[in-house]
């Protein structure tokens, strides 16, 4: 499974265990920690990010518009489907 997820997208399984390990206990309530998750994972993903979408993307976490679980998320793929 994590190798095809490193084919299809180029991001290697250890960066994202990494990052996912560093986010444990990060307050998404305080801006600047928004916006340095969001820079992290603009780099691993070598995805630029512009300051308007990461505007918008910092809005949606901090007033909670975003899910917090996993099955939340699933839900929201399988409608899109």
């Amino acid at each position: 499974m994590f190798d095809n997820f490193e084919k299809k997208t180029g991001v290697n399984m250890d960066e994202v265990m990494r990052l996912v390990q560093s986010l444990q206990g990060a307050d998404l309530s305080d801006e600047r920690t928004v916006r340095q998750v969001i820079k992290k994972v603009s780099r691993l993903a070598n995805k630029p990010v512009s300051r308007s979408t990461e505007d918008k993307i910092v809005k949606a976490i901090l007033s909670g518009n975003v899910p917090k679980d996993m099955a939340t998320i699933e839900k929201m793929l399988k409608k899109k489907r």
